[in-house]
């Protein structure tokens, strides 16, 4: 018989969530945990990855562990991949999930602020994939999984820095995916759309998003944490293992117009 639902069970996996202390990245963290996944949550502020994997651990009896970590400093990455190592021996999932968005149109925006978002969503992005690769290609096994987003796939005015990271997430899977699906690394993307994060609370009750960010989605609402739970544990999960360079898109017909 076919296996089924067995194929999502991920006890003994041990995955990284990056920007795992909120939003998207705590409800994956904790989708994976659900399925018997043992999990390093990193954040820019140590105490808020420590919280969220405390609050993870005690609701799922699984070991997680929080740190603070920069995912542009490439000593910070390969300090968080060492640190992974030395608590669970092996690393099998990276969810790449750290990223920031800075808005406004091109000619009100610094140059700083476009390498700024350039750094954490794309170079971040690169440096863990790479800090990862040589452990999975060792046990010929892996997930990878990068936040892409619909930006990424269809354009929005005044979002420039934002979109132009998510584009270039989305053809660095696609590049990937090819690289490292030789040695049993599954690489893929997730696109979400407009989830009411941190990130967005700002804007959540002005007209743009209203108008032009929910009000172009066919579900007319946002999206809810627990929405982009199941797309996260079928890529992080044996079902995924002929997904290659895909991006799956949660965006609640966004995209589909």
């Amino acid at each position: 018989m076919l296996p089924g639902v067995k194929q999502f069970d991920m006890t003994g996996r041990v995955a990284i969530v990056t920007g795992g202390s909120k939003g998207l990245g705590t409800a994956m963290a904790a989708g994976l945990a659900s399925c018997g996944a043992d999990l390093l949550l990193t954040s820019r502020h140590a105490d808020e990855a420590e919280a969220a994997a405390a609050e993870i651990a005690e609701n799922f009896g699984h070991r997680a562990v929080g740190i603070a970590s920069d995912v542009t400093d490439p000593v910070a990455v390969e300090a968080m991949v060492l640190r992974a190592l030395e608590e669970f021996g092996k690393i099998d999932i990276l969810i790449n999930n750290a990223g920031i968005n800075i808005r406004g149109p091109i000619d009100e925006l610094t140059y700083e602020e476009f390498k700024q978002v350039q750094d954490i969503n794309v170079n971040g992005v690169w440096l863990c994939s790479q800090a990862v690769t040589p452990y999975m290609k060792q046990q010929n096994y892996g997930r990878i999984i990068n936040l892409s987003s619909t930006l990424g796939l269809v354009g929005l005015a005044n979002r420039t820095p934002y979109a132009t990271s998510k584009g270039a997430v989305a053809q660095m899977t696609r590049a990937l995916g090819l690289e490292l699906a030789p040695h049993g690394i599954n690489v893929n993307a997730i696109c979400p759309g407009p989830f009411l994060t941190p990130m967005n609370v700002p804007i959540a009750e002005t007209k743009e998003a209203k108008e032009s960010i929910v009000g172009a989605t066919a579900c007319q609402r946002w999206g809810e944490l627990q929405e982009i739970q199941g797309a996260a544990i079928f890529l992080a999960s044996d079902a995924a293992s002929y997904m290659v360079g895909s991006m799956l898109v949660v965006d609640g017909g966004w995209t589909a117009k």
